[in-house]
């Protein structure tokens, strides 16, 4: 019987936007191969099956071993008679894709010559002609890069239909793009885009309302179920805009952002965005505060001179109710937070929410409840629509639930 490797527990801890999806991660010798174990160890932890192969020049910055640890699959080292680079291109061990992290400009440019002489350039050029999707993550010095032979290589090699996941160009160096940014592009290539065509409005975030230059009203929201919304909606095909208040996920990479701070400006945002483009979606996953300072002061309130201070409040404005005046055939989701109520409860504010603002779907959640809403990595909603039939999503990590709440919100559409 075969015995599991442990470095396979992680397999889909994340997520399962890549299961049973295989892919051959190619190493060559750029000093950016530390990272490789990383991508490896992320793409598993979303469910892949990773198949490390590796240039001679790689193996002397990183052993072998190292990627047969990270990824519980023994490292192709070599051309040998077990002709891997072809099994790996056939079925029934056929690959998904191809990902070279890090690329060299030397192994970039015996791709774009058809050289073949190590186990990746041999692999690569197998899963080209049976029509696998090809990543390259280039990594060298800026010089090598800027030289126009490795221009004209990259050009062909795009041209070609290899995918580039671009370097960051800093210190003098061509740098391997991020590990999160790489392991993104590798899901949404390998991601089914059943959002092709679509435009898809998304708000994220926290707002601040100023009572001072320097001191703010806000919430606990760090924007991370609206980002995995809008990352999840990029990645099926859907042209995304993403407008983010002060929170403290990373946008996703590819989506366009427009960063605000106060409940005005995503307001403003939201609206202008509405009337100057049509959108299918709008998910306004953004924590809007409820409420503002009446007046904000233009200079610091000092502590010295006011011992006690009185805050008079105003309410802010109803972006959702605001975005389906504008644009009523754009489909409006809204989000609603409760703390410490019962799913009935819960049902009936998201009801009664959805019914006043005149939109199609509302997702609620209780941020009161174990591991759910502000800040953590997981949550668990209910969603609602006109008739009041409910769809409950269970506790899981933000990007599984926000794959649920895609999947629901299509549907829905498709109904209306």
């Amino acid at each position: 019987m075969e015995t599991k490797h442990p470095s396979k527990d992680i397999v889909g801890v994340k997520g399962s936007q890549l299961k049973n999806k295989k892919i051959a991660l190619c190493v060559t010798g750029s000093v950016a191969a530390f990272q490789s174990p990383k991508i490896a160890r992320e793409l598993m932890r979303y469910g892949a099956e990773v198949i490390p192969i590796m240039s001679p020049m790689a193996q002397e910055i990183i052993h072998p071993n190292l990627m047969e640890w990270a990824t519980g699959n023994p490292t192709i080292t070599k051309m040998d008679g077990k002709i891997d680079f072809i099994t790996l291109t056939e079925p029934p061990n056929k690959i998904d894709l191809v990902l070279i992290a890090p690329a060299t400009a030397n192994t970039i440019a015996k791709l774009a010559s058809g050289i073949n002489d190590t186990p990746v350039t041999a692999v690569v050029l197998a899963a080209y002609s049976s029509n696998i999707p090809i990543m390259v993550v280039p990594a060298m010095h800026k010089s090598l890069y800027d030289y126009p032979s490795t221009q004209e290589n990259i050009q062909k090699l795009k041209s070609l239909g290899f995918e580039y996941i671009g370097p960051k160009l800093e210190e003098g160096k061509a740098k391997a793009a991020e590990v999160e940014d790489v392991v993104d592009a590798v899901i949404a290539k390998l991601t089914p885009k059943t959002m092709v065509g679509f435009k898809v409005l998304v708000t994220a975030g926290p707002t601040y309302e100023y009572i001072d230059p320097i001191r703010i009203i806000t919430n606990k929201s760090s924007g991370k179920m609206g980002i995995a919304v809008a990352k999840e909606a990029y990645r099926r095909g859907a042209q995304v805009t993403l407008i983010y208040g002060s929170g403290t996920e990373k946008p996703p990479f590819g989506v366009k952002t427009i960063n605000v701070e106060t409940s005005e400006e995503m307001a403003e945002a939201v609206i202008s965005e509405l009337k100057k483009d049509f959108y299918h979606f709008m998910v306004a996953a953004g924590a809007v505060a409820d409420f503002a300072p009446s007046e904000s002061q233009t200079k610091k309130i000092s502590t010295m001179e006011v011992k006690e201070l009185t805050l008079t409040l105003k309410p802010t404005r109803k972006i959702i109710k605001e975005a389906k005046m504008v644009s009523p055939k754009t489909f409006v989701i809204g989000f609603k937070a409760e703390y410490g109520v019962s799913d009935t409860e819960l049902v009936d504010k998201a009801y009664e929410r959805l019914v006043w603002a005149g939109i199609d779907l509302m997702v609620a959640n209780d941020v009161g409840r174990e591991n759910v809403g502000f800040r953590y990595d997981t949550n668990e909603v209910l969603i609602v629509d006109k008739s009041k039939h409910v769809e409950k999503i269970p506790l899981a990590r933000k990007e599984e639930v926000a794959r649920k709440i895609l999947d629901i919100i299509l549907k829905k559409f498709s109904e209306a």
